[in-house]
């Protein structure tokens, strides 16, 4: 069975992935992000029917993993092995080979890809794939933005972060009514944190595999250890989880913050189940030119704030993948491209 959770980060993906992980049906590995960081640079690879040009995907997506922050404790990604697992020569292909690979290595009948920014890639899984399940988590987008704020991805600004979040919102909202309950189950990061019991239960009843107590424990394990510890962001892992973790706009976010981001994403706070605390109900306000000059500006002096605050060792960490990606980018394109590359 392959999985996939979807929807925006800061959502609890790493909470959600380390209890699935518990499951020992299931690998739940920290992604590599493998279709966000190499479907842009698909085109680089050019007719991946040429032999020469398929090893170099194959080879560029294992270092991309072999690279990623929390490592795949005890998975080895042989080349050949992986090339000749790929039933098509895609980058699709690819990515599934090596979740394959690193399933086998933890004795799973299963895996889940926890990249949620796949949600940009939905028809190509679903063309790929046979039968894949999807896990939409959801959160409260103005508790996301705030999340964002103190975090070293992402934008910063409650109208960029907004923007991006109604989308993929949408995105997987739209894809839910395409899809349909039988392969598409819907979980909010307020139920995983108030009811994790019943909401573990509900989820296991729609992959077809027992509930496990250590589900709930999730934190005690060496992964969450491991995750803990490669970065800032996911220091919470190693923790029990915080059941009051929500609604903290109220708090943290300014009225002109709330307002600006109901006034974006109001229509689909409302879709998910979230009320407006300024901006009525079917009520958008357009923002002038200047005014998104002016939340431009704010975005990259926020980003630049947080990255002055960040620790050199999780910069470093990053820069890993990042260094790669720039070595691809700056290879160029190879043999005249194939359609076949974008699948």
């Amino acid at each position: 069975m392959n999985i996939f959770m979807i929807g925006t980060q800061r959502s609890g993906s790493n909470l959600l992935r380390l209890m699935l992980n518990e499951l020992p049906r299931i690998a739940a590995p920290h992604p590599p992000h493998i279709l966000q960081r190499m479907m842009p640079l698909a085109q680089n690879y050019g007719d991946l029917d040429r032999r020469e040009n398929f090893a170099q995907l194959v080879d560029d997506v294992c270092r991309l993993v072999e690279l990623n922050p929390v490592p795949w404790e005890g998975v080895t990604l042989k080349r050949l092995d992986i090339q000749l697992r790929c039933r098509r020569h895609t980058l699709m292909a690819v990515c599934e080979a090596v979740y394959d690979v690193m399933a086998e290595a933890w004795e799973a009948r299963s895996w889940c890809c926890k990249s949620l920014a796949n949600i940009q890639y939905l028809p190509q899984i679903e063309e790929h794939f046979r039968s894949p399940r999807y896990i939409y988590l959801y959160r409260d987008g103005r508790d996301v933005a705030c999340s964002f704020r103190k975090a070293v991805v992402g934008e910063k600004h409650f109208y960029h972060i907004a923007r991006e979040w109604a989308a993929a919102q949408q995105l997987a909202l739209e894809m839910r009514e395409r899809i349909g309950p039988s392969r598409f189950i819907s979980i909010s990061y307020e139920s995983l944190t108030s009811a994790p019991e019943l909401t573990m239960r509900l989820l296991c009843k729609f992959l077809g595999v027992r509930f496990s107590p250590s589900m709930l424990e999730f934190y005690k394990s060496d992964e969450a250890k491991r995750a803990a510890e490669s970065s800032q962001l996911w220091g919470n892992v190693a923790k029990p989880i915080m059941a009051n973790n929500t609604r903290k706009f109220l708090s943290e976010a300014s009225e002109s913050d709330i307002r600006i981001f109901e006034s974006v994403a109001g229509d689909v706070l409302h879709a998910l189940g979230y009320q407006t605390l300024y901006v009525p109900r079917g009520a958008k306000r357009d923002f002038s030119q200047q005014e998104i000059l002016l939340f431009n500006a704010e975005n990259l002096w926020l980003k630049e704030e947080v990255l002055r605050r960040t620790s050199a060792e999780d910069l470093k960490r990053r820069d890993c993948q990042s260094g790669l990606i720039q070595e691809i980018r700056d290879r160029g394109q190879m043999s005249p491209p194939s359609m076949r590359a974008i699948a």
